[in-house]
């Protein structure tokens, strides 16, 4: 294929009416005093979108455009060419087509990229065009770090040897950038957070090292490796978070901070004593500069209005359930975003704090030194707040003092670990709570869990197995199509697995007058018999079910979480 001919973005967009003149003028001039390349310039002024620039090239050129979303991309091909140079040029092989390559290019009339691309694939190309925000996905996650792990792990075992050497000092002294300890750790953090991992575990097996990442809430297998590097990983890490390298008998929790691809991430470590060697676990907070919103929790539009005049209520206590990793932080850092104003005093009470809002003051719990819930809680009564967030209701006294705060004239946030939303209130009753501030400050309570969505690159209809129909049928209590639901085959854009990210599913119970006297009541079983039926047809499982009845998540993950409660 014969290289594309140099043509003009902005002439091209005139002649296509997509732009006006006028339009042209004010980003040439815009160009000339920043310097900034103009098709960004047409996107960031709201002239035109990414795609129709994609598109209008490809007209004028008569070459295809490709959206790589709906292609089906294999990653050995992508690898034909390196990193660098997929970045540097804007490109990615996408097709081998025997005699030549497919190649989709962000700029097709980019004459050295061209050449270049040509002489590293050392055969003929075939161009199309593809849009710039979607090669930068499919690039973060088609060049993993899986091989780089490896050999830098295997590089560590081999300068650690069989002898003993001082870890401390190769973390404190000398080059930080030249410690192969460091460098694996840096590409592992890279990695991660190239795949959108939540988590990161090392753990020391009998004979190796696994490291494993979650990734929508799964786990996935990232690496072997010789079981000699474990406690090179485990101290370095110690002494990046503060914690007691000398320590190796106790469990150990801190943080630390670390820059990853110009994204500042939040990590909270864990360090636990196992049979054979420290075990350790990373929470990934990526500090997100988007802020939190309640319109991208995933909430149905009904329940979002009530849950917004819940939050807006002066008094009286909202309650967010959940098991760990539900998403229940973001849902309650998303209320207190919309609540953050001048005219309200907020203050947080958390263990640890995970993410920072400006305006609002936060305060990070430490047991080791008496800083605990209930005495930070009471201290915070004293400095005269409007709403209070409380991480987790863990204890009798810190149930009491919210309770006593929410019927006080103070609007109180706060988690805790029950199955659904139902037995919340009656868990703080059996926590010591009594029954009377329970039923008389809790509004309202929302159990929530996150359901994997199925990936929008490579999904297709299938027909579901018997048992997945029979389920689905029992769900819906009708007779169901069984060729209009999908799954995700696996491509590199989901590494493999058929789902891409993640959204909740959520239950609202709200305390009206007739369950605030069932929870004055002795007999539980009375508080739960109402409180289905309010809730009856909008229950975690029939999100779920809805979801899958959309298209967007699969019957299997559907029922995986449907697991995870009864009804």
């Amino acid at each position: 294929m014969a290289r594309p001919e140099k043509i003009r973005l902005g002439e091209i967009l005139v002649q296509q009416n997509l732009i006006s003149a006028d339009d042209l003028n004010k980003s040439l001039e815009e160009q000339k005093r920043t310097g900034r390349k103009l098709g960004r310039i047409f996107v960031d002024r709201g002239y035109v979108t990414e795609i129709q620039i994609s598109e209008a090239m490809a007209r004028q050129l008569k070459i295809p455009f490709i959206d790589i979303k709906l292609f089906n991309t294999k990653t050995e091909i992508i690898n034909k060419l390196p990193e660098a140079q997929a970045r540097r040029f804007r490109c990615a092989v996408l097709e081998d087509r025997g005699t030549t390559y497919l190649v989709g290019m962000v700029d097709p009339t980019d004459f050295f990229a061209y050449d270049e691309i040509v002489r590293l694939l050392r055969k003929d190309i075939e161009i199309a065009v593809i849009q710039e925000g979607s090669l930068l996905q499919l690039i973060d996650l088609s060049y993993r770090r899986t091989d780089e792990i490896s050999n830098l792990a295997l590089e560590l075992g081999q300068d650690l040897g069989d002898t003993a050497i001082d870890f401390a000092a190769l973390g404190m002294n000398g080059s930080a950038d030249e410690a192969p300890v460091v460098k694996l750790l840096q590409t592992i953090f890279e990695d991660a957070v190239q795949v959108r991992a939540s988590d990161i575990h090392i753990e020391p097996q009998e004979h190796k090292l696994h490291i494993r990442f979650r990734i929508d809430g799964v786990m996935h297998l990232q690496t072997v490796a010789d079981l000699k590097i474990s406690s090179a990983l485990s101290l370095r890490l110690k002494l990046m978070s503060g914690l007691d390298i000398s320590e190796k008998r106790l469990p150990q929790d801190g943080r630390f901070a670390v820059k990853v691809k110009q994204q500042a991430v939040d990590v909270r470590i864990s360090s636990m004593p196992t049979q054979y060697g420290e075990s350790v676990v990373m929470r990934l907070l990526i500090q997100n500069s988007s802020g939190f919103s309640l319109e991208k929790l995933g909430m149905p539009s009904e329940m979002l209005e009530r849950f917004r005049k819940l939050i807006h209520r002066p008094s009286g206590m909202v309650l967010v359930t959940g098991p760990t990793g539900s998403g229940k932080t973001t849902t309650l850092y998303a209320a207190l975003s919309e609540l953050n104003s001048t005219s309200n005093k907020i203050i947080t009470v958390e263990d640890p704090v995970e993410y920072r809002l400006p305006g609002i003051n936060q305060v990070q719990v430490n047991e080791k030194i008496d800083l605990s819930f209930s005495r930070v809680l009471r201290s915070t009564l004293r400095q005269d707040p409007d709403i209070i967030l409380v991480g987790e209701m863990r204890d009798q006294e810190t149930a009491q003092i919210g309770l006593r705060a929410a019927m006080t004239g103070h609007l109180v946030l706060s988690t805790l670990h029950t199955n659904d939303a139902i037995s919340t209130p009656i868990r703080m009753i059996d926590m010591g709570a009594p029954r009377f501030m329970v039923a008389m400050s809790v509004l309202a309570v929302v159990a929530q869990r996150l359901v994997r969505l199925v990936c929008e690159n490579c999904a297709e209809t299938y027909t579901p197995e018997a048992f997945e129909h029979a389920w689905l049928q029992h769900e819906l209590g009708t007779e169901v199509d069984q060729h209009r639901y999908v799954h995700g085959k696996g491509c590199s854009i989901c590494n493999g697995t058929g789902y891409q990210g993640r959204v909740g599913v959520y239950e609202l119970l709200e305390m009206n007058n007739e369950l605030i006297d069932a929870a004055n009541h002795h007999d539980p079983n009375h508080f739960i018999k109402l409180g289905r039926q309010q809730m009856a047809g909008k229950t975690l499982r029939k999100s779920a079910v809805d979801l899958v009845v959309q298209k967007r998540t699969t019957i299997a993950e559907a029922m995986r979480i449907s697991n995870q409660f009864e009804e």
